[in-house]
């Protein structure tokens, strides 16, 4: 079932062309969650085939996160956090996610919108507790574009250079996602120390 649906991504981007890359993002970023790997890649070695234009790509990567991650930040505002876990339960949204979600941002405040987005499961997510604690929308968009940009540039380049090579993707991805855990532990790190500092 899962290569199926792998495929028909798959297939979707390469027909749909860019519009499909948007609208498959955007519905990765918000509350029905699938690897956006399969979207990206892809798309990233069709740019290699000169099928695509490699910056609309990635634009439209950017693009479909951004809205994805309004459609999540404006339901957080609308319907408040007991209707957020009351339907959530439907697209696999539990309490221990939005638990897990309001640790992170109360601990690493706006700048968690940044680096959620680079972190799997943290990512699709993130955007709730930014709608809850009614973050400003243009520091949202910013932080939330400059994280998608980074993973979306990422996997469209693994799709440029490596993208007919499973084996690669996979062992490079993983040593690329613990790499970025690592940067943002570090990021977080400075950013609270710069904060610290700032407050005495």
């Amino acid at each position: 079932m899962i290569t199926d649906i792998i495929a028909w991504i798959v297939s979707t981007v390469s027909s749909l062309g860019y519009l499909g890359i948007f609208i498959l993002m955007l519905i990765e970023s918000s509350f029905i969650p699938f690897p956006s790997e399969v979207i990206m890649i892809p798309a990233g070695y069709l740019a290699s085939k000169g099928e695509m234009n490699m910056l609309v790509v990635i634009g439209c990567g950017i693009l479909g996160s951004l809205f994805g991650a309004l459609i999540n930040y404006y339901l957080a505002i609308r319907l408040g956090r007991p209707l957020l876990l009351q339907y959530g339960k439907y697209v696999m949204f539990k309490e221990h996610h939005l638990l897990q979600m309001e640790s992170f941002f109360a601990r690493h405040g706006h700048i968690s919108t940044f680096t959620g987005r680079l972190i799997p499961m943290i990512r699709q997510y993130i955007s709730i507790p930014a709608g809850l604690a009614r973050m400003n929308l243009s520091v949202f968009c910013f932080y939330t574009s400059l994280g998608a940009g980074i993973w979306v540039t990422i996997l469209s380049l693994l799709g440029y250079f490596i993208g007919e090579n499973e084996m690669l993707i996979k062992e490079y991805l993983r040593d690329i996602i613990i790499a970025l855990v690592l940067s943002c532990g570090i990021g977080i790190t400075i950013y609270w120390f710069y904060q610290r500092r700032n407050n005495n």
